[in-house]
């Protein structure tokens, strides 16, 4: 876990250094060459990501694991979310507002759904793999993913905010209590989006 958890931390400040480097626009941003973008995503991911798959790591020990499997589970969970970048890096357009906010309340209604729950059980679940609990969390984790993406991808604010969302579902259980305001927080982001785009931070290209 120590392990893990300290490559997250150097991810964090590698990331946040590549970001500040005046790469944020928006719904403006533009991703440039690949190389430059994967370079980005990958700390992006690390930092975001590793940090709520301590405990899968150390379910996977405690299951007849060894020590020197570690690094191909992380490896491996984090090549899944290098895939998801490059399928955002084909895809990714710069966009508007009505966009960005629409993908919000997409990601907000996702939160809601069975497939949602159905991932997000998943994750928590045991598995013998970097890679399974990797696609187990990308179905968890994509609508929020795609908000941040939609918002502003190069953001460190959104990054964070993202990442602790993430971080809190992987450890608190399922519970409307907690799941229903969040998911309706968000499609109210997205509303605000379209009412009053200048409101939302990192949302609109400084001039």
């Amino acid at each position: 876990m120590t392990a893990t958890l300290g490559l997250a931390a150097v991810s964090w400040v590698v990331a946040v250094w590549q970001m500040n480097n005046g790469m944020d626009m928006g719904v403006a941003t533009r991703l440039g060459p690949f190389a430059s973008f994967i370079t980005l995503w990958m700390p992006m991911m690390a930092a975001m990501m590793l940090p709520g798959a301590a405990p899968a790591v150390l379910r996977r020990l405690r299951s007849g694991g060894r020590m020197h499997t570690v690094p191909l589970f992380v490896g491996s969970y984090l090549a899944v979310w290098t895939l998801v970048g490059v399928a955002v890096y084909a895809l990714y357009r710069p966009h508007g507002p009505y966009a960005a906010g629409a993908i919000a309340i997409m990601a907000g209604l996702f939160e809601l759904s069975p497939f949602k729950r159905h991932w997000r059980r998943r994750c928590r679940e045991r598995v013998q793999s970097g890679l399974m609990f990797g696609l187990h969390c990308v179905g968890s984790c994509i609508g929020l993913m795609l908000m941040v993406v939609a918002i502003s991808v190069m953001s460190v604010t959104w990054m964070s905010v993202a990442a602790v969302l993430v971080l809190t579902q992987k450890l608190l259980p399922v519970k409307a209590a907690i799941d229903v305001p969040l998911a309706l927080a968000i499609v109210g982001l997205g509303i605000l989006i379209w009412v009053a785009p200048s409101s939302v931070p990192g949302l609109m290209p400084t001039m």
